[in-house]
């Protein structure tokens, strides 16, 4: 029989095949009819009446672009696309040839955003996606093609007399002084000119349709890439309050001041998105939804956790420990007991500290009892955890997830007789789906009890891998990085994905 790696394996590469860019824009983007063409996104219709343009940003928009420009042929008029610096050169080197447009491409692709900050070369891409924009007549239509990962840092476009340098400088005041990611968005996207339903505003009367890779937990239309297709949900009072809380209000650029002092802070009549779709390619959800589909293929009973799992590393693998325990004891003793009742309240309240949106725990647990006692079980989840780094070694969130996961039911099984682990096989994978984790060439990590134990018996210290950062340098030691996920780049990204495979020994 295959073993549980190789199904880890299959299910995370499963997931990541249906959000990679050439399938899903193929499946959801086709163009019908010669006369008057009419193109259909995932079943809605829009005509073509005279022009198609296409525009976009982000780093997965380089594939989305090569297929989109494949389906759409001659109707496509012009296009621009702003992709992270180097992005063609990596992508030719991987022999990812699928991703880059052809030669003779009526797509201009200009590369910026050096280290995902916004400089002169993603503003000159702005400048002309802006320009475009603005040229549109009501029979033509624009595609937008929005990745999250590296969107908003694509599409700077202060107003003027704002310059890029002070709106940069005033990003990095906020996040010195502990401005949460919302709140650096806000403040972007009120002193931007295509950021905050900008974009969509300026193509009017043109008919919008934003084709969007979300890599932001719950998808958020207005979050994404800081929501250039999208109403903005916040208002210059909102910035302004903002400013204030952290103490910047009186040393604004001048340039800042006037932007802000001109613009009105009574809320003006909400803008017209009447001529704008905003569509939901890709995201964490719909990779979880084909890894189930391929479980239940293998054999598992499968269920989602969540795809917006989130919060400090170490707390998440408590969390992935305790549900792993409770379906073992499941195996062990299908009959209700005090240690099950003990892990369930454990469970519950670790979950409603970690505030996972979305999530009914209590529903789930019904849903893992209802599954009968003899089946493997799969467990999937998604979403992004976050690492205190203290260390100076090398690994990355969802590397260093899997090797607390490992050692915390190690820990558990080692405390002696009430463990229920004894009865199982189990492995835990957590993994980028865009095939990168921290600065290492892993994606990610598989892990189980037995190789913590095994590590241990070798006299490693795991806890001191752990207390330096350097989950990489432990996965190395063993059967050649054997337990590294090694997938290479894969020209998508909608956060991470980790898998639980449970079966009875």
């Amino acid at each position: 029989p295959m073993s549980l790696r190789e199904h880890a394996l299959s299910l995370f590469r499963g997931a990541v095949g249906t959000v990679r860019p050439a399938p899903m824009l193929r499946r959801a983007l086709k163009l019908q009819g010669d006369g008057c063409p009419q193109l259909l996104v995932k079943g809605q219709a829009f005509p073509v009446k005279k022009d198609l343009y296409l525009v976009g940003f982000g780093k997965a928009v380089l594939g989305m672009a090569a297929a989109a420009e494949e389906i759409l042929g001659d109707h496509l008029t012009r296009g621009i696309i702003n992709v992270p610096l180097g992005i063609q050169e990596s992508l030719q080197r991987a022999g990812m040839q699928e991703m880059l447009l052809k030669p003779r491409s009526k797509i201009q692709v200009i590369e910026g955003a050096k280290n995902n900050l916004p400089d002169a070369e993603a503003l000159k891409g702005a400048v002309a996606i802006q320009e475009l924009a603005e040229g549109l007549t009501a029979d033509d239509l624009l595609l937008v093609l929005i990745s999250g990962r590296g969107g908003s840092a694509l599409l700077p476009a202060p107003i003027p007399p704002i310059l890029l340098e002070e709106k940069e400088k005033l990003t990095k005041m906020l996040a010195s002084r502990g401005a949460a990611i919302q709140e650096l968005n806000t403040v972007r996207k009120t002193l931007s000119v295509l950021k905050g339903g900008g974009l969509a505003q300026l193509a009017h009367p043109a008919q919008v349709v934003s084709l969007i890779l979300s890599d932001v937990i719950g998808d958020p239309l207005d979050i994404i890439a800081s929501g250039p297709t999208a109403a903005s949900s916040h208002s210059v009072q909102d910035c302004l309050q903002i400013l204030t809380k952290y103490n910047l209000l009186h040393n604004l650029p001048k340039s800042v001041e006037m932007v802000l002092s001109s613009s009105p802070t009574r809320p003006t009549a909400p803008a017209n998105y009447s001529h704008v779709s905003n569509i939901i390619l890709g995201s964490n959800t719909l990779a979880l939804e084909e890894a189930r589909r391929q479980a239940e293929g293998l054999g598992y009973a499968a269920l989602v956790l969540s795809a917006a799992v989130q919060g400090e590393v170490g707390r998440v693998a408590t969390l992935y420990c305790q549900l792993i325990q409770l379906v073992c004891l499941g195996f062990a003793s299908p009959g209700e007991g005090p240690l099950s009742d003990e892990l369930r309240g454990n469970l519950l309240q670790l979950a409603a500290e970690l505030q996972i949106p979305g999530l009914d725990l209590q529903e789930f647990l019904q849903a893992l009892r209802g599954l009968g006692p003899d089946r493997a079980v799969c467990i999937l989840a998604g979403g992004e955890t976050t690492v205190q780094l203290q260390g100076t070694g090398k690994g990355g969130r969802n590397q260093e997830l899997a090797l607390r996961v490992g050692l915390g039911l190690h820990k558990a099984q080692a405390t002696g007789a009430s463990s229920p682990q004894g009865s199982c096989e189990i492995l835990f994978l957590s993994g980028g789906t865009d095939g990168q984790d921290g600065p290492t060439e892993a994606a990610g990590a598989f892990c189980s009890p037995g190789l913590v134990a095994e590590a241990l018996r070798e006299g490693l210290d795991v806890e001191a891998f752990l207390r330096n950062n350097d989950s990489y340098s432990f996965f190395s030691q063993f059967q050649g990085g054997h337990h590294l996920l090694v997938t290479g780049l894969t020209g998508t990204n909608v956060m991470d994905i980790q898998a639980i495979l449970i079966r009875a020994m």
